[in-house]
């Protein structure tokens, strides 16, 4: 048994920050939006004061964001990004940022193999850049024990394709969902390699990409892995011994912003569909299950849900079904 990891997945709006802290290591993947102190406020609630590795992903603003900012109040042992240059101030200030503190730079690649302390880091992506900032984001498994995670920055389903091409393991009980959740992430297949009992995306409530996609969420679903979002949940914490895991989510709420929330049971994933009144964990993995309804009032249909609780649903206003 090891010591404890919290791998904090921090809601930071439409952005990526998640913060892995154990036995007296820490390691930042990726820093938030530009535009919010969210990830360096939080960092600082939770009493870091050393980063080992402090990783950009990939160089949108939505993942560098506080980057600079990070490096310049904490003390950050190396900086890794892939090496694919951007014009913005954002980016700019981190290179900035990295050469005022001199702080170790690096830009890793497929095959490359760290330990930080009890953890197993296995770059998974890039094996070289072409240009293509997004698709050519630092992909990782992290294995702490038995348990395993996976980050892929906004890669792309043909580098997904290239990791399972590789050869290389991919299994893991946990899978950061690429790109916010979009559909230009996360394909079938490399659901199938990775195999993960939980997927989490990191996404802001309403936000103009429409991120998560639906596809991907019931996709993921289907699959069997329970589904987590920031956007749903808050800010989500795995915690592992590395023998096993729990999840735990500060939120359990769906997004309020919009006076015309709907969920829509036939695309909803599990942690939305149990806000919808009288629906629990049993009843969301029933209508997951059997879905697509035709209307909400299908919901009837299904052994132990009664027209008592359809109409509690109906006054809720919050369930639907759209094309």
């Amino acid at each position: 048994m090891e010591p404890t990891l919290y791998v904090h997945y921090i809601d930071v709006g439409q952005g990526d920050a998640t913060l892995l802290e154990f036995d007296g290591h820490a390691i930042l993947i990726d820093a938030g939006h530009w535009k919010s102190t969210q990830a360096v406020d939080y960092l600082k609630k939770t009493g870091i004061k050393d980063i080992d590795i402090a990783v950009g992903t990939h160089p949108d603003a939505d993942h560098i964001g506080q980057l600079a900012q990070v490096i310049g109040e904490f003390e950050v042992g190396e900086v890794w990004m892939p090496g694919n240059p951007s014009t913005s101030n954002t980016y700019l200030n981190v290179l900035q940022s990295i050469e005022a503190s001199g702080t170790d730079y690096y830009e890793p690649r497929a095959g490359d193999v760290f330990d930080v302390g009890k953890m197993r880091i296995d770059v998974l992506y890039p094996e070289q850049l072409t240009g293509a900032a997004n698709e050519e984001s630092i992909s990782m498994k992290l294995t702490y024990g038995d348990i395993q995670f996976v980050f892929t920055g906004d890669a792309g389903i043909k580098e997904e394709q290239e990791m399972i091409d590789s050869g290389t393991d991919l299994r893991a009980e946990i899978l950061h969902l690429g790109h916010h959740g979009s559909n230009t992430s996360t394909s079938n297949a490399f659901l199938e390699a990775v195999s993960p009992e939980v997927a989490i995306y990191s996404a802001g409530a309403d936000n103009s990409y429409g991120h998560p996609h639906a596809e991907v969420l019931a996709a993921v679903e289907n699959s069997g892995a329970e589904v987590y979002g920031t956007d749903v949940n808050g800010t989500v914490i795995v915690e592992t011994d590395g023998d096993s895991y729990n999840v735990v989510t500060s939120s359990t709420g769906v997004p309020t912003e919009g006076e015309n929330r709907c969920i829509n049971i036939n695309i909803a994933s599990t942690a939305e569909l149990e806000q919808i009144a009288g629906i629990g964990e049993t009843y969301a993995k029933e209508i997951i299950r059997l879905r697509p309804f035709d209307t909400v009032e299908d919901l009837a249909e299904i052994k132990g849900i009664g027209q008592a609780t359809v109409d509690a649903i109906k006054e809720q206003n919050l369930a639907c079904v759209e094309e």
